[in-house]
């Protein structure tokens, strides 16, 4: 979104609407409903070379758009990229050597991103013989030798622990949990809602007693963020007693955090981007680390 474009729509957003919530302001006790919301859009890419060859580097990664996966990443040629769920029980190290990188080769660490993707989560990790492996959110990245074509995903499910990498180095095919957690390299934990897309708090809302300044022209951008129950909020690492649910002008129930109405951001077309964070220096992403209720005076916004 262009600066003016964004300068419009804060200007836009300053009429206040009073909303009617709990703890933080209204009188019945909350009520937890279940996290919904539409699936992210997807970007599809045109297939390059027919061949993969994995020691050319892994070029400009893209997200690719597949029939059953749905938003999975690719290398500059098409090919599908790779998570070994093992690797996550030992962060920062490839636990796949031997016979095990040869069916799975080792995606190199040279790779650039495209729009899809968010260029922040993009590491390597140092591999047992020196050589510098690429990582999504921490996660190494493999390619799968039975693929041989641009658009092939047989290493999908693979031994129940081989899965195509989703845009926030999630395993595709798998549910995601109704409140997630993505841990930026620059901005820290931060909450994420069903379907991967980034949280985000605007600080001219008002936390207590709960006010709104997210208007008509404000909501074409930004969209109000559905409740969740408290065991996801468990799950996610947050004490359930942040979560307050309140309601909206047109009726929906909206989920806030300290007293901080949640929002995710249209401009965030894939899970793990955060193109919304620090627009006009009042919408920040939400972290996870939040204090015990205090009615709003802590805000949770992660600023880095």
């Amino acid at each position: 979104m262009k600066k003016n474009t964004r300068s419009a729509l804060l200007v836009g957003a300053a009429a206040t609407m009073l909303i009617g919530v709990t703890a933080c302001g209204q009188e019945t006790s909350p009520a937890k409903a279940a996290s919904s919301g539409s699936a992210a859009p997807s970007i599809s890419v045109v297939p390059g070379s027919a061949s993969v060859a994995p020691s050319a580097g892994a070029g400009q990664l893209a997200v690719r758009t597949d029939a059953k996966l749905k938003s999975i990443v690719a290398d500059g040629q098409g090919m599908t990229l790779y998570v070994f769920t093992k690797d996550e029980a030992t962060p920062g190290k490839s636990t796949c050597d031997g016979d095990c990188a040869t069916a799975w080769p080792p995606v190199p660490a040279d790779a650039t991103v495209s729009d899809g993707l968010n260029k922040d989560l993009l590491g390597s990790v140092t591999r047992t013989d020196g050589s510098k492996q690429l990582t999504l959110a921490g996660k190494p990245l493999y390619y799968f030798a039975k693929d041989t074509k641009p658009g092939d995903t047989n290493g999908q499910g693979v031994g129940g622990t081989w899965y195509a990498a989703q845009p926030d180095g999630g395993e595709a095919g798998s549910d995601r949990p109704g409140l997630g957690v993505l841990d930026d390299p620059k901005l820290g934990k931060i909450l994420t809602d069903k379907n991967g897309k980034t949280l985000y708090l605007f600080t001219k809302d008002t936390p207590w007693p709960m006010k709104t300044a997210c208007d008509a022209t404000c909501l074409k951008q930004w969209t109000p963020s559905a409740p969740v129950t408290a065991e996801q909020a468990k799950a996610a690492g947050l004490d359930p007693k942040v979560l307050f649910t309140f309601n909206t002008p047109n009726g929906t129930a909206q989920e806030s955090y300290n007293c901080w109405p949640a929002y995710t951001f249209n401009g965030d077309a894939q899970p793990g981007q955060t193109n919304g964070q620090n627009i006009g220096g009042v919408w920040f992403a939400i972290k996870q680390d939040i204090p015990g209720s205090d009615k709003g005076k802590t805000i949770p916004a992660a600023k880095g």
